[in-house]
C-alpha cells in the first residue's frame, strides 16, 4: 500500500488500488474521533479524488473497533459560539466533499459511527455495515444536537419520526435496526465488510464515471426540488451524455452482445 500521492498523513490513511480510492480515518487511541486535523487531511483527499482520473469509487472506513467516534470532545468542548461555528465550516465541508463528490462514494462500517462518524456514513451513497456495528447521533446528551447534517439526511434515509426519535433520544442503532430503517444497504459479518465494500466498488468501478457522476448528481438532486423541476435536470444530465464516447461505447457493445469499457470520456 502507497501512500496517496506519497504523504506522510497524521490523522488518515490515504491510497488508491483497483481504480478505487481508499480513505481510512487513523486515530486508533480516541477511537477515531473526530478532530480538525482529520478533517482537513479527509477534505483534501476528497476534494483530490473527485478530479483523479485513476478513483473511480471511494471506500471509506475506519478501524475494527471504530469508523468515528464522532466528535472528539477533549478539542470540541473548549470553544466559544464562533470557534464552534468555525469548526463546523470544516465538518459540513467535508461532509459536502462526500455528498458532492463526482465519485460514488461507499462507508465500510465497522464498530462504533456515531456523532459526526454516523453523519458521514448518511453522506455516503452506499453503506456497508457490520453486525455488530452500532450508530447514533448522542449530542442531545451534551446539551447540544448534531450539527454536521444529522438533521437534515438522516429524515432523508428513513422517515421524519425516526430520525426525531433518535436524535431527541440520543440511543443508539444497531445494524439489523439500521437496515431495517433505510439507513444501510448490506448488514454482514464484520470481517466480511471490506470485502463486500470492494465487491461493490469494483462492481461499480466498471460503469461509466460520466454517467456515474451525472447519475449521483440527479438523485441528490431529487431530494432537494420538486419533481418536474428534478426531471428537466435529469433529462438535461442524460441528453447531454449522448455527446460522450463512453454512450457511443455502451451502446455499441450492447448491440455487438460485448462487455463495454468505459473510459470516462
Amino acid at each position: 500500500m502507497q501512500s496517496y500521492k506519497g504523504r506522510d498523513y497524521q490523522t488518515i490513511l490515504a491510497w488508491v488500488e483497483d481504480n478505487i480510492g481508499y480513505l481510512q480515518f487513523n486515530r486508533p487511541k480516541s477511537m477515531n474521533a473526530v478532530n480538525l486535523q482529520l478533517l482537513d487531511e479527509a477534505h483534501m483527499v476528497l476534494e483530490e479524488y473527485k478530479y483523479d482520473n485513476d478513483v473511480r469509487v471511494i471506500i471509506i472506513q475506519g478501524d475494527e473497533r471504530a469508523f468515528a467516534a464522532g466528535a472528539d470532545i477533549v478539542e470540541w468542548s473548549k470553544y466559544n459560539a464562533f470557534e464552534a461555528r468555525d469548526a463546523d465550516d470544516k465538518v459540513q465541508a467535508t461532509l459536502f466533499a462526500v455528498e458532492d463528490n463526482h465519485k460514488p462514494v461507499i462507508s465500510a462500517v465497522r464498530g462504533i459511527a456515531l456523532g459526526g462518524g454516523f453523519e458521514l456514513v448518511l453522506a455516503s451513497d452506499i453503506r456497508i455495515i457490520a453486525e455488530d456495528a452500532i450508530m447514533g447521533l448522542p449530542e442531545i446528551n451534551l446539551g447540544i444536537f448534531p450539527g454536521g447534517g444529522g438533521t437534515q439526511r438522516f429524515p432523508r434515509s428513513t422517515s421524519i419520526a425516526i430520525a426525531k426519535q433518535y436524535i431527541f433520544t440520543g440511543d443508539f442503532i444497531d445494524a439489523q435496526t439500521a437496515y431495517r430503517i433505510g439507513v444501510a444497504n448490506k448488514v454482514v459479518p464484520a470481517d466480511q465488510v471490506l470485502d463486500e465494500a470492494k465487491k461493490m466498488a469494483k462492481k461499480i468501478a466498471k460503469k461509466s464515471p460520466l454517467a456515474l457522476r451525472e447519475a449521483k448528481n440527479a438523485v441528490n438532486q431529487s431530494m432537494n426540488t420538486d419533481i418536474k423541476t428534478g426531471c428537466r435536470q435529469e433529462q438535461i444530465a442524460w441528453s447531454m451524455l449522448f455527446s460522450s464516447e463512453d454512450q457511443k461505447e455502451g451502446m455499441t457493445a450492447f448491440l455487438e452482445n460485448r462487455k463495454a469499457e468505459f473510459k470516462g470520456k
